[in-house]
């Protein structure tokens, strides 16, 4: 079989994942596919119902208690789909690997779980074999490489989540344990899989990279600026294409969205008029022993006659950034809800 890269980053590869045993691998996908058929009709019935209401007042009472509510189950809940990825072992690993190309021994000899490109399973040492594609290409080590990518972007606040370096801010991470107590998050070592959750960074420091995406998806489409605006990082078509769904991926915290290339993107639809809109957006969630986090980017819907008179400039739109040194926490939502709100405050003013 041959590999590509575009299977890699779109989880298409047939790389395993922590989970060893594809047994158990697709019973977990049948699980899951069942849950989203039963829970589906119920969010679509729900949502139709908040539609037809929206002209209706809101009781800011109940609404406190339903968020209450909402807060409180997220934190009692028991153990879910992602606490159960969190008891493989391999998320514990204290090694130490000196690069790249040395932490790929851990899969190197394990079978795929399928044919590359026939189904998608998310896989982060899929990123680690990634990572070592780019350290060849490059000639550089890995590391080195995306930390002077890092410097170009302003981002100076993101480094190796490295045990041993003496990191200015470093917040500690924890987790709930059996008794449902917080406690402090045991050591592991991220050297195995730098690319799929191996840096540190901040708010900031994302909202930055947020920026400089949209940018440069943006750029292309502001043709009249007399050479004033500078170029994206990236060109234009490269982030239209990472944006771009890939057929037969799919998303475990959006059932809008379809996997991209290493995002989930979640395309422009409306079924018939007055009817539910999806606007375009795309994100990633992270999680990792001890924090979770999400990216979400929001494109502004920029009409032609705008672009053409110069009366705005890139980039345009909403990006939020949540980070949270806890495991297990849910984010997608809230920030698919902090960015509509910012976005709707915008179109009211």
């Amino acid at each position: 079989v041959a590999i590509t890269t575009r299977l890699l980053v779109s989880h298409l590869s047939g790389i395993r994942h922590y989970e060893k045993d594809i047994a158990k691998v697709k019973e977990e996908k049948e699980k899951a596919n069942r849950a989203f058929k039963l829970t589906k009709p119920c969010q679509d019935k729900e949502q139709k119902e908040k539609e037809g209401k929206g002209i209706e007042k809101t009781d800011p009472v109940k609404q406190r208690k339903e968020d209450e509510g909402e807060v409180k189950s997220s934190r009692n809940s028991k153990p879910g789909r992602r606490d159960k990825e969190f008891e493989q072992e391999e998320y514990y690993l204290k090694d130490k690997f000196e690069s790249v190309i040395e932490s790929l021994k851990i899969f190197k000899n394990d079978p795929l779980f399928f044919k590359p490109g026939d189904q998608f399973l998310y896989s982060t040492y899929g990123f680690t074999l990634l990572s070592a594609v780019v350290e060849r290409a490059s000639g550089q080590k890995f590391t080195d490489y995306m930390l002077k990518m890092f410097r170009d972007l302003d981002m100076l606040s993101t480094v190796l989540d490295d045990n041993e370096a003496m990191i200015y801010n470093r917040a500690r991470c924890y987790v709930y344990n059996k008794k449902g107590r917080l406690v402090n998050a045991p050591y592991v070592d991220n050297s195995y899989k730098w690319a799929g959750g191996g840096f540190l960074s901040s708010v900031g420091d994302l909202l930055k990279f947020g920026n400089a995406l949209l940018y440069s998806y943006q750029a292309g489409q502001f043709q009249n600026t007399n050479g004033k605006l500078l170029p994206g990082y990236l060109k234009p078509g490269t982030v239209a294409m990472m944006w771009t769904p890939v057929p037969k991926t799919e998303v475990s915290w959006d059932r809008d969205g379809k996997y991209a290339m290493a995002w989930a993107v979640v395309e422009k639809n409306q079924q018939c008029g007055c009817c539910r809109q999806q606007r375009h957006y795309a994100s990633h969630t992270g999680g990792a022993v001890g924090a979770s986090s999400v990216l979400l980017i929001l494109p502004e819907e920029l009409d032609s006659e705008t672009i053409d008179n110069g009366l705005v400039a890139p980039p345009r739109g909403v990006i939020v950034s949540i980070i949270c040194n806890m495991q297990s926490v849910s984010l997608h939502n809230t920030a698919l809800k902090i960015a509509r709100e910012f976005d709707k405050e915008k179109w009211a003013q």
